[in-house]
């Protein structure tokens, strides 16, 4: 069962999430962060597989702060558009936005993830290591190619992290996955012979690779019954 609902978030910013529940008792939650393109079918579809898996899984639309409905394609023409409103997103103020959904679903009985990609990705470690200043604490925290992580590498994160990437990445520099394997060893942290950028993006054949999407989701399935349930 999935609906649209508004949240609020604590500086009084209204913004859309995508909801989506398991048919049985919810073995947990799970805020699943977007990508530079809005909560588009892609990342609809990746909440309605965790919530096939038996969790809650909600996303919080981002972009609302700049332009309220915006779901992009990964078409060249939407590509363009989306690095365009790339620059707009402020991580202090999408952090206000993951924090309201993780408040609208945190009432299971159970643990609540962060989950993110690319973008979203980043701010699955932000959630991990600054959440706790917004009144929320993840279970853990799954981050999908988190561009920029190198930066702020150094922050410590409250609750267990893994992270992925692809071992071809030409957005995410080796530099940035080292940097965050030497502050953080405790973190579990794949890389993916043969996988780029993006590459649990299904529905974008230049991107995606089947056979690493489905070890890094077995890998996070794992690690969320492991810390919510």
């Amino acid at each position: 069962m999935s609906e649209r609902l508004k949240l609020k978030a604590s500086d009084g910013q209204q913004l859309e999430a995508y909801i989506t529940k398991p048919t049985g008792a919810p073995r947990g939650a799970i805020v699943v962060v977007q990508e530079i393109f809005g909560i588009n079918q892609h990342i609809r579809a990746t909440a309605d597989s965790y919530a096939a898996e038996g969790y809650i899984a909600i996303a919080p639309a981002l972009f609302d702060r700049i332009q309220p409905g915006i779901e992009l394609s990964y078409s060249p023409e939407d590509k363009k558009k989306a690095f365009s409103l790339y620059p707009e997103l402020k991580p202090e103020l999408s952090l206000l936005d993951i924090a309201a959904a993780f408040d609208a679903v945190r009432g299971t009985g159970k643990g609540t993830a962060v989950l993110g990609f690319c973008y979203g990705g980043l701010m699955s470690w932000l959630s991990a290591t600054r959440g706790p200043q917004h009144n929320m604490q993840p279970a853990c925290a799954i981050g999908y190619y988190a561009g920029g992580i190198g930066s702020v590498a150094k922050e410590n994160p409250s609750c267990p992290v893994m992270l992925h990437f692809g071992a071809d990445d030409s957005h995410i520099g080796k530099d940035q996955i080292e940097a965050a394997r030497s502050a953080h060893p405790e973190v579990e942290i794949f890389v993916y012979p043969g996988a780029g950028h993006a590459f649990n993006r299904e529905p974008d054949s230049e991107s995606y690779r089947p056979d690493a999407a489905r070890i890094a989701r077995e890998r996070s399935l794992a690690f969320l019954k492991k810390n919510i349930e």
